[in-house]
């Protein structure tokens, strides 16, 4: 059973991490260092919200961070995942995700349940606490992150094939393929349908209690990264240099509505807020779409992803610093020193950006408000 350490926690105050065998325990410093500077932050109109430091080993990195509900999750080189108040920057829990090198495809959530796919197992966390649920054992390597709604939970394999699992008791009642028998890249799961995308460019939607297929749609070359779904509209970049928008119509049908050809292959998925969709294009920079024409509004050279949307300006992380445009009137507003910086995660639901660096110190900042 994997041990697992609840902390007390401290803000925006100087933190460093102590460690002793495998416990971690936290110590504060007579000393802050701010991930950005608070006079960088105000030529931006930001301020800090909060600030914390990871308690890290020696040696150890951070890798990812997630937004997922209410929580930030950080997880290190070495596994180790901590979940954080996205509000207050609160230690919830800090355990082990798994051994050191195991491979971690996926962090999901639903409801209270996180779940991931770690090695050959399918793992169910508490969000709360950090307990373990349940796991269950797979027979084939999964190739991408698994969805689940109320009654299934639905895995792609090496097999080219979609496992799908019975919540409850994880037993499988049925797989499914495309047609071409290309490899599943990406899941959509919801109560009524499934959709997922391959590695040869179909965006296939199926009954989600049963393998029918309801509709597909073709791009010319495979699906790079997650398909985005936002209301009934799907949006998704092919590796054929398309950015697309494809409408479901009564989950029985589809609608293709636009598709925006950039300047490279793609290689990730696309950032969706309520007026515009934002795309990484490789060494070209972040280009910004309208939502409804499929036009292009602006792009930032060297832009890497969007950290935030607020009141029609779009916070941009670039090579080193951040950038903020005005999608109003297409032009840059102004850019930041964001040397220290080289942990991120995209926020589409509201105002908060969440940044990071390697040695685990974790900001949360938001524009100033003026009232």
């Amino acid at each position: 059973m994997l041990k697992i350490w609840r902390f007390g926690f401290v803000l925006l105050a100087g933190l460093l991490i102590s460690c002793n065998g495998s416990r971690r325990t936290i110590v504060v410093e007579d000393s802050f260092s701010w991930l950005v500077s608070p006079e960088l932050l105000k030529h931006a109109e930001l301020e800090t919200v909060w600030q914390t430091q990871l308690p890290l080993k020696q040696g150890e990195s951070l890798r990812d961070l997630h937004i997922l509900g209410n929580r930030i999750y950080a997880l290190s080189d070495r596994n180790y995942i901590v979940s954080l108040d996205r509000e207050m920057g609160g230690m919830i829990f800090s355990r082990a995700f798994a051994p050191v090198g195991f491979p971690i495809v996926g962090l999901e959530l639903y409801d209270d349940e996180l779940f991931s796919i770690v090695g050959s197992e399918l793992v169910e966390i508490n969000e709360e606490f950090g307990t373990e649920r349940g796991t269950k054992l797979l027979e084939y390597r999964s190739v991408c992150p698994a969805a689940r709604n109320s009654s299934y939970f639905y895995l792609s394999g090496a097999d080219r094939r979609i496992h799908t699992l019975r919540a409850g008791d994880k037993v499988q009642v049925f797989q499914v393929a495309a047609d071409n028998d290309s490899m599943i890249t990406s899941i959509i799961a919801d109560e009524d349908f499934v959709v997922f995308g391959t590695e040869a460019g179909n965006v296939v939607s199926i009954t989600a209690d049963g393998p029918r297929k309801l509709w597909q749609f073709d791009a010319a070359g495979g699906i790079a990264g997650p398909i985005v779904r936002d209301g009934t509209s799907l949006f998704f970049a092919s590796k054929d240099t398309n950015v697309y928008r494809v409408d479901m119509v009564d989950s029985a049908g589809k609608n293709f509505v636009w598709k925006y050809q950039t300047a490279a292959m793609l290689d990730r998925a696309p950032r969706v807020t309520r007026e515009v969709v934002y795309q990484y294009v490789r060494y070209k920079g972040l280009a910004a779409i309208n939502r409804e024409s499929g036009k292009i509004i602006w792009e930032v050279p060297g832009g890497d992803d969007l950290l935030a949307e607020v009141g029609g300006k779009a916070y941009v992380i670039a090579k080193g610093r951040l950038v903020v445009m005005d999608n109003k009137k297409a032009k840059r507003l102004y850019s930041v020193n964001f040397a220290g910086v080289s942990k991120y995660t995209a926020n589409v639901d509201d105002s908060k950006m969440y940044i990071a660096d390697a040695a685990g110190r974790i900001a949360c900042l938001q524009p100033v408000s003026h009232k």
